[in-house]
């Protein structure tokens, strides 16, 4: 378990506290008989805290960010054509039931 995960793990606990902590609060205002204008200053805090370290998280955990570029030799698994014209790609669309000639009724 690494850094990343214990402050995800640690961001969730805070976003839930900050929950129940707000849920409380607006059944003690129920019960004086006053009205919700906002959660308190120490559940806010509380959110912004468990915002950054789920936002810490979600940039560590992943891992190495991969190359993208076409001409990147490090991550290649086929090598790519010289002309990239006429490059074809497989998809998943061709297996949804689309014909052209079919129109919507309205």
């Amino acid at each position: 378990m690494g850094v990343g995960f214990i402050a995800g793990v640690l961001g969730g606990l805070l976003f839930a506290h900050a929950a129940y902590s707000t849920i409380q609060y607006r059944g003690m205002l129920k019960i004086m008989e006053e009205e919700f204008s906002g959660p308190p200053t120490n559940v806010v805090i509380e959110l912004l805290l468990g915002f950054v370290l789920c936002m810490v998280a979600g940039l560590a955990v992943p891992g190495k960010f991969h190359s993208i570029l076409p001409d990147s030799e490090e991550n290649r698994v086929v090598s790519l054509p010289s002309n990239l014209d006429f490059m074809i790609f497989n998809h998943r669309g061709r297996l949804s039931p689309f014909d052209p000639e079919l129109k919507l009724k309205t």
